[in-house]
């Protein structure tokens, strides 16, 4: 589906998540376009920071754009795509859908979160409600990126059409192994083995099911969020660093002995892979996400020798995970470049078009 062909092409994403947030759309969409523009095209991201925001409701650290039809038309028009990528589902990828729509530009889209599980979490609104609305949102372009082959299938089943598998990537020179070796002062003084989770400290994400797991040794949560000071409350007894970037986080993850990743809800999960590639195995529900992620290259299927473990029993995982290997944890980990990864999303744009 190679649309712009080999030339430097005008490539737009028009992002409802972006700096100074911190989470998986974010690094995703940061990457990628980074590594579209080493292959030789001009990307440009517009985020919520061209715009006037109000914070959003339960969750501050989140910028809504308020009313930026306008000027998003604008910034679409000036800059002059040869292809338009809506990336997510808030004020600022409605405005780019309408944008299109009206014109009749052709465009793609991408599903990065589970809005409907989300706000069901938060505010108890119907799932059944939300994935009608997601489906008129991504129907109306000329396909919808995934991470995972299983969420192309969920998908393929609540109805949605046109769904692309674009796949993740994690930065192999920041996270690795031989970080273990440095001193980390907030961990090494914790009794072993370390169970470790790392990510945004909000309620979709399930921390309080780790938490709440009987273990050996001890735990510890890395990240900020709205739910940081009620876990910190309710668990005394865990070491909650808060956010941590750079070598620090990179660290953090391999002084862990086992990476719990407790979510139900994740479409992918970058973590999962940073952890691998600190040589840290996995534990976690056999979600979407996990399974994928973990799943055995020679099939596709069920749990790669050494990378960790998936169980409806978290605990069960958190166990079997310690027996992980650290090398093939690494090795799993190689698979995944943040190039190829641009260039799968590269062969899933369409021409813009539009009359």
């Amino acid at each position: 589906m190679l649309s712009v062909g080999p030339r430097p092409s005008r490539i737009l994403i028009v992002s409802d998540a972006w700096h100074p947030q911190v989470n998986g759309v974010v690094r995703t969409l940061d990457t990628t376009a980074r590594e579209l523009r080493h292959l030789g095209h001009t990307v440009e991201i517009v985020g919520p920071d061209r715009f006037r925001t109000l914070p959003m409701p339960s969750y501050p650290d989140i910028k809504l754009s308020l009313l930026p039809q306008r000027r998003l038309s604008r910034i679409i028009e000036h800059f002059g795509p040869d292809a338009l990528h809506i990336a997510t589902e808030g004020p600022l990828g409605l405005s780019a859908r309408a944008w299109a729509v009206k014109r009749g530009c052709a465009f793609t889209t991408a599903f990065h979160t589970r809005f409907a599980e989300y706000l069901h979490a938060r505010v108890r609104v119907p799932t059944k409600w939300s994935y009608q609305a997601l489906r008129r949102f991504h129907d109306a372009g000329q396909g919808m990126m995934v991470a995972t082959p299983s969420l192309r299938e969920e998908l393929a089943d609540r109805g949605f059409r046109r769904i692309r598998t674009w796949s993740r990537g994690v930065d192999l020179a920041q996270f690795r192994t031989e970080l273990r070796d440095v001193p980390d002062p907030e961990l090494d003084d914790l009794p072993r083995p370390l169970f470790l989770y790392v990510g945004r400290v909000a309620v979709e994400k399930n921390i309080r099911a780790f938490l709440d797991l009987d273990l050996p040794g001890s735990k510890a949560v890395v990240g900020d969020g709205p739910q940081l000071s009620d876990l910190k409350r309710d668990y005394p007894g865990v070491r909650f660093t808060g956010a941590r970037h750079g070598e620090t986080l990179a660290r953090a993850y391999a002084h862990g002995d086992v990476f719990v990743f407790p979510s139900r809800t994740d479409t992918f999960g970058l973590v999962l892979l940073e952890a691998l590639a600190s040589g840290t195995p996995v534990a976690a529900f056999p979600v979407t996400g996990p399974k994928d992620v973990l799943a055995d290259p020679s099939t596709g299927e069920g749990v790669a020798p050494g990378v960790g473990a998936v169980s409806e029993d978290l605990r069960a995982a958190a166990m079997a995970a310690l027996d992980g290997d650290r090398k093939l944890c690494r090795l799993h980990a190689e698979r995944y470049s943040w190039r190829a990864c641009a260039e799968i999303f590269l062969s899933h744009l369409v021409p813009l078009g539009g009359h």
